[in-house]
């Protein structure tokens, strides 16, 4: 009899400590979802900062670009200019 108090005894204690563990357990369940949610949130952003960067870096050689052509345009017209004072000085 002594026997079976004891072993009721200890499956009480065994469900008091289960029911205990279950709320951290699901605690636990849930933070891990957390991080992996604000995981795959960081990742998207990283995502789209390099999108970004990509087109800042595509815009400054297109910038880049276009200051080639205006240094040139203005080169010709300098020569224009030369040429047009030669001639007007000419006349």
């Amino acid at each position: 009899m002594k026997a079976i108090q004891g072993i009721t005894k200890t499956i009480n204690d065994i469900s008091v400590i289960s029911s205990a563990i279950a709320p951290a357990v699901e605690e636990r369940g849930a933070a891990t979802q957390e991080i992996a949610r604000n995981v795959e949130e960081a990742s998207s952003g990283t995502s789209e900062v390099t999108s970004n960067v990509t087109g800042v870096t595509q815009a400054a050689s297109e910038t880049g670009q276009s200051s080639s052509a205006v240094r040139e345009a203005a080169q010709d017209l300098s020569s224009q200019t030369v040429a047009l004072k030669g001639m007007v000085e000419s006349f």
